[in-house]
């Protein structure tokens, strides 16, 4: 049995999108009962070929977003360590889930967008000093969270007796860290994460890098239980043969990967075969799904048809 609820989620990029079509998408996919929402924590637009398209800013979208919805949790799905200091971040977090009445995940992840970092004077760092700096900012995060003032005299961050006033409405304001790196990263979401998230992957590699934190866990002294398995992939519920064939297409050739094996690797086709796919994952330990929907290719209609007729299935 699951140790998390089963959760469905949905991350939708604010690339390419007026601020009043999120608004109303996110209301309407709130009311469908999804568990969370996902805006993503980038200035340019990703993965298309011009990156001077329209971007909106995550945080103060989310604080905006946070106020035309009631019932799912928001986050970013992840915020770049490498653009904020973490105090800075603590104290927008704590903020968010006041104004959200305790309603925000906050996600965060080492950085990976070189370009981004490059034309707007973020320091990128080395990938050794990005995971270094992960680490502490989790330390400092969760002590600011947790303690009237926090001291951290580390590689990257010098912080000396750091107030967060008000803290979070939650006690518990769950961490989520994205990523996959095995050796350090993996082992970073065993000592501080509430929630893990990886993108793009199947049942067996799901598997395969459950039991790598599972592992760390065991050498950090902490119960890998605790952590919320999340996996963000892309749906399409019962799709028309052309929309089936671009979305396998294009997770084909993202994932560098067959037709056949990028199937694995989206939830698509009918009600029982939508099905399936979840229950497998869910053998692989995964309990959080979060579908990946990009703008202006959302299909309205399939989100809002899976909402009534799958998610219903695996509530209890």
């Amino acid at each position: 049995m699951p140790t998390h609820p089963i959760r469905f989620g949905i991350q939708t990029g604010q690339q390419d999108v007026t601020w009043e079509r999120m608004r109303d998408f996110w209301q309407k996919a709130d009311a469908w009962g999804y568990d969370s929402l996902w805006a993503f924590d980038h200035f340019y637009p990703i993965f298309v070929p011009d990156p001077t398209g329209p971007c909106m800013e995550s945080w103060t979208l989310l604080g905006a977003l946070s106020q035309h919805t009631k019932r799912a949790r928001i986050g970013a799905l992840v915020n770049g360590n490498t653009y904020r200091n973490p105090c800075l971040t603590a104290k927008m977090a704590a903020t968010l889930d006041q104004v959200s009445g305790g309603r925000l995940n906050l996600g965060l992840g080492a950085g990976w967008f070189e370009h981004e970092h490059q034309s707007l004077g973020f320091d990128f760092k080395t990938l050794p000093g990005r995971l270094q700096a992960l680490d502490e900012s989790c330390q400092i995060i969760k002590g600011m969270f947790t303690q009237a003032k926090t001291t951290l005299n580390g590689k990257h961050y010098n912080v000396v007796d750091a107030v967060c006033n008000p803290k979070p409405i939650q006690k518990n304001l769950p961490l989520m860290i994205g990523g996959h790196g095995e050796r350090v990263l993996l082992k970073i979401v065993a000592k501080h994460a509430d929630m893990w998230n990886m993108g793009n992957a199947d049942a067996a590699e799901m598997k395969r890098l459950i039991g790598v934190i599972e592992r760390h866990a065991d050498t950090v002294g902490r119960d890998s239980d605790q952590i919320e398995k999340t996996l963000m992939l892309a749906m399409s519920y019962n799709p028309p043969r052309q929309r089936d064939e671009m979305l396998t297409g294009l997770v084909a050739m993202m994932a560098q990967t067959t037709l056949e094996k990028a199937r694995d690797r989206i939830i698509i086709g009918s009600k029982q075969e939508c099905i399936d796919k979840i229950e497998g994952f869910m053998k692989a330990g995964v309990t959080h799904f979060i579908f990946m929907q990009v703008w202006p290719m959302i299909a309205e209609d399939e989100v809002q048809a899976f909402a009534e007729e799958v998610i219903p299935a695996f509530r209890k």
